[in-house]
C-alpha cells in the first residue's frame, strides 16, 4: 500500500508539473532557457556556430559574426536556407557571407536548419554594446520613418512583411549589410526575393552618414526595448 501511495504521488506531481507547462505554453509564457533546454539537437548543433557567435549568441564582431539571439526563427531558417543554397555568401565582396556559407551547408537536413534556428530563437536577445560613432539618432529618426512600414516603430519586425527584428543587432553588421544592399553585394541574386525588397530601400540612405544616422537611431530603439523589460 506505501509502495502504491508513493507511486500514486509521483504519478499526480508529473501530472501537474505537465499540466502547468502546458499552461505556460498556451499562454506564451514558457521560459527562453526551458525551450533552449528541450531543444537537444539544435542545443548540439550550435555548438559549431557558438565559436563565431558566442555561447549566448550575442556575436562577435572580431569573427565578423553579429548578434542573433533571440532572432525570429523564420528568419534564422531564410537566412540559413539562402547560405545553403548560394543566394547569400557566394558575392566575392561579401567576406562574412563567405565565411558563413560552408557553416550552413554543414547543416545537411532541413530538420537540421529547423533545430539549429529554433534554438537560436529561444536565447535571451543579447543588446550588443555599440561600435559605431558619428551617428546621429536624431536625423537617423526621420530616416528610419520608411522603415517602419515593415520593421516596425520598436524595430521588432513583422513575419508577414518578411521584416525581421532589428533592436538587438549588431550595429557594425547593421552598416556592412546596408553596404552591401545599396553596393548590390546582397539584394540583387535572382534567388534573394526578400533581398530585392531592401535593396531598393537601402537606396533612400544617400550616403554613409545617412547609414550611420539611422543606424544610431535603431540603436535608441534597442535601449528602449532594454528598459521595457
Amino acid at each position: 500500500m506505501a509502495a502504491f501511495s508513493k507511486s500514486f504521488g509521483k504519478s499526480v506531481a508529473r501530472t501537474v508539473a505537465l499540466g502547468a507547462w502546458l499552461a505556460g505554453l498556451s499562454a506564451g509564457v514558457v521560459a527562453p532557457a526551458a525551450v533552449a533546454e528541450e531543444n537537444t539537437r539544435g542545443r548540439e548543433l550550435f555548438e559549431l556556430c557558438q565559436q563565431c557567435h558566442g555561447a549566448n549568441a550575442g556575436g562577435n564582431p572580431l569573427t565578423l559574426a553579429p548578434s542573433i539571439a533571440g532572432l525570429q526563427q523564420w528568419y534564422v531558417e531564410r537566412q540559413l536556407t539562402g547560405f545553403k543554397a548560394g543566394y547569400r555568401g557566394q558575392e566575392f565582396h561579401d567576406i562574412a557571407g563567405m565565411r558563413m556559407r560552408p557553416m550552413a551547408r554543414w547543416l545537411k537536413t532541413d530538420d537540421d536548419v529547423k533545430a539549429v534556428a529554433a534554438y537560436v530563437s529561444s536565447l535571451p536577445p543579447v543588446r550588443p554594446a555599440p561600435t559605431l560613432v558619428g551617428g546621429d539618432a536624431a536625423k537617423g529618426q526621420a530616416f528610419y520613418a520608411p522603415c517602419t512600414a515593415c520593421h516596425g516603430p520598436d524595430g521588432s519586425g513583422n513575419q508577414l512583411l518578411n521584416a525581421p527584428a532589428l533592436n538587438h543587432a549588431s550595429d557594425w553588421y547593421l552598416l556592412t549589410q546596408l553596404r552591401n544592399f545599396k553596393a548590390g553585394i546582397r539584394g540583387t541574386n535572382a534567388g534573394d526575393s526578400f533581398g530585392k525588397i531592401m535593396q531598393p530601400m537601402s537606396m533612400t540612405l544617400p550616403d554613409e552618414q545617412a547609414m550611420k544616422d539611422v543606424i544610431a537611431y535603431i540603436t535608441t530603439l534597442s535601449a528602449k526595448t532594454a528598459s521595457a523589460q
